[in-house]
């Protein structure tokens, strides 16, 4: 894709969900600010990613997609108007689903797209594209589409006033939880409570982060450790990544907040089953540990603490 043209350009970026991928696509969607600086572009996402999406300075503007089901016809053809309304010369699509490989056939293949949508006329064309890790895809869809320079994704911008939570100066946070639905994907509660006091002991003041859906697994680990510092359900992304920045560790299951301290440059040990594979999602930053078991019941306590000091 040349970038000749960038006065004359409108370019729509999608990037639909799922808070570890989108962090992770903000090294592509710089590398695509940098190759199109003078170019108006449009991020297309869902309303839990739109703060960062305007807070980053990637973007002109900033969409939320609406998510019509196949059956809502009303809800598809007002999305289709808003796309076309878009006046897009070419797409970036880093979604890459069947969802926004659909977008291609609502906004017609005049535009140019890079993507894998069918008949798109840049198309990510390398039939392993899902066994790299996200980072490298995307470096490499990129690349396709002629942008040949993807940066690690920058939280260098992400900042809050976190005045308001009072926090001792020498502090780790505790990343739980994690998708309900997947509790393989989890370290039992008991053991972080256990490091909580280990924590402690070593004077440093564990801080817990989660949401309401992990309610269960924090609540035990509160009743376990009293002294842990709870701010579940209080803090948005970027308090997150500035919190990541104060911290000492950060200590994690493989979770979308681990993405966003790990990236934020906090010494993040995150902690992996048999259930995903880091190798294609992995956390990264400047310092990063992954630490694998086939079940993280047989990960104890001890084993992590070594890892931290």
């Amino acid at each position: 894709m040349s970038n000749s043209q960038d006065k004359q350009e409108r370019i729509l970026v999608i990037k639909l969900s799922a808070l570890g991928d989108f962090v992770q696509a903000l090294g592509p969607m710089k590398a695509i600010r940098d190759h199109h600086p003078t170019a108006h572009i449009t991020l297309l996402t869902t309303k839990p990613y739109a703060p960062l999406g305007k807070a980053c300075g990637y973007f002109d503007a900033v969409w939320q997609d609406i998510r019509p089901k196949a059956w809502q016809v009303r809800r598809t053809l007002k999305l289709r108007q808003q796309l076309k309304s878009g006046n897009f010369d070419r797409v970036y699509d880093l979604q890459t689903s069947d969802r926004s490989s659909g977008y291609f056939k609502l906004m017609g293949s005049n535009v140019k797209w890079s993507g894998i949508a069918r008949g798109c006329s840049h198309p990510h064309a390398n039939l392993k594209r899902d066994f790299m890790h996200t980072i490298d895809r995307q470096a490499e869809q990129l690349e396709m589409a002629g942008i040949f320079k993807t940066p690690l994704p920058d939280l260098s911008w992400a900042d809050a006033d976190l005045s308001r939570f009072d926090l001792d100066t020498h502090f780790a946070l505790l990343v739980p939880g994690g998708a309900p639905h997947r509790p393989d994907k989890r370290w039992p509660a008991q053991k972080y409570a256990e490091l909580a006091h280990a924590l402690l002991e070593r004077n440093i003041q564990p801080v817990m982060l989660g949401t309401a859906k992990e309610g269960e697994v924090l609540d035990e680990i509160l009743d376990r450790c009293p002294d842990v510092y709870d701010l579940s359900s209080q803090t948005d992304f970027l308090e997150i990544a500035a919190l990541a920045k104060k911290a000492h560790v950060a200590i994690g299951n493989d979770t979308g907040p681990m993405h966003i301290i790990s990236l934020a440059g906090c010494r993040s040990v995150v902690l992996y089953s048999k259930a995903s594979d880091p190798e294609l999602c992995g956390q990264r930053g400047p310092n990063v540990t992954i630490v694998r078991k086939d079940s993280l019941n047989d990960l104890d306590v001890e084993s992590v603490i070594q890892v931290i000091e």
